[in-house]
């Protein structure tokens, strides 16, 4: 019989102020007995992420946070076709072999099944094209669950290219058109909460629907201004909480 022996878990990403993968992580794990502890490693680079497996050795597996999803697959020695595709990885799986200095990391996405599995219960049939705010690593795994959800969908940013409108272009059209606006954007996260996306919010109505993927506040700028002309809200945290779901799969599987 093989002994258990402890299992360290950890997410890297800069800054770290407010992590909701630790405190979920150390509770499941001492509500159920598992011996194992969840570490925030802050990395000012991604030059040093070698560094934490050799300081430690006990490590089985990652989630990945802002800046690094996109930056951390040079790194991997096998990508999963989700993660390939959308070019973003936010959980590591760390396989040994017999010592120390030999392991491989395989990454994985889990931010799509997250986001589809806590968007998909609001959609309904005027609600099939969406708005993604930003085109960043988050913005990928949006467009890939509203994909595999059907939903067609457009990107936002502050400069246009193929496939990519302004701000600027947000007419009251294309507001009607689109029922569905997701922020990916880190606009009115925890401090700077007087911040949003610069979108005409006086063409919502009660048809829309606006994620934010932010969680903390609870209720961001751009879920007020969205409810006080109609609109149905939801932040991020099923989202999250989902998504570390997941992740447990990925290391236990």
């Amino acid at each position: 019989m093989e002994i258990e022996h402890h299992k360290v878990y950890g997410l890297i990403g800069f800054p770290l102020t407010h992590s909701f993968s630790k405190s979920y992580f150390n509770d499941k794990f001492a509500a159920e007995g598992i011996d194992a502890e969840y570490v925030n490693f802050e990395l000012p680079d991604i030059g040093d992420l070698m560094e934490v497996f050799d300081e430690t050795p006990e490590l089985s597996g990652l989630n990945v946070t802002i800046p690094y999803k996109e930056q951390i697959i040079p790194y991997m020695d096998e990508l999963d076709e989700e993660a390939r595709r959308i070019g973003a990885v936010n959980v590591v799986k760390v396989v040994r072999g017999d010592s120390d200095d030999d392991f491989n990391l395989i990454g994985y996405n889990s931010d799509v099944i997250g986001f589809r599995d806590s968007i998909s219960p609001l959609l309904n049939p005027v609600r099939k094209r969406a708005l993604i705010l930003g085109t960043g690593g988050a913005s990928k795994a949006v467009a890939r669950g509203l994909e595999t959800l059907g939903v067609e969908y457009l990107f936002v940013s502050r400069s246009a290219r193929k496939g990519v409108i302004t701000y600027s272009d947000l007419t009251p059209e294309i507001m009607t058109e689109h029922k569905v606006i997701v922020n990916t954007t880190p606009l009115g996260m925890y401090p700077h909460v007087d911040e949003c996306p610069d979108i005409p919010y006086e063409c919502l109505t009660p048809e829309h629907l606006c994620y934010d993927l932010l969680y903390n506040p609870d209720v961001t700028l751009f879920m007020k201004k969205a409810a006080a002309n109609g609109a149905e809200t939801k932040n991020g945290l099923e989202m999250l909480l989902l998504q570390a779901f997941e992740s447990w799969r990925i290391w236990n599987k």
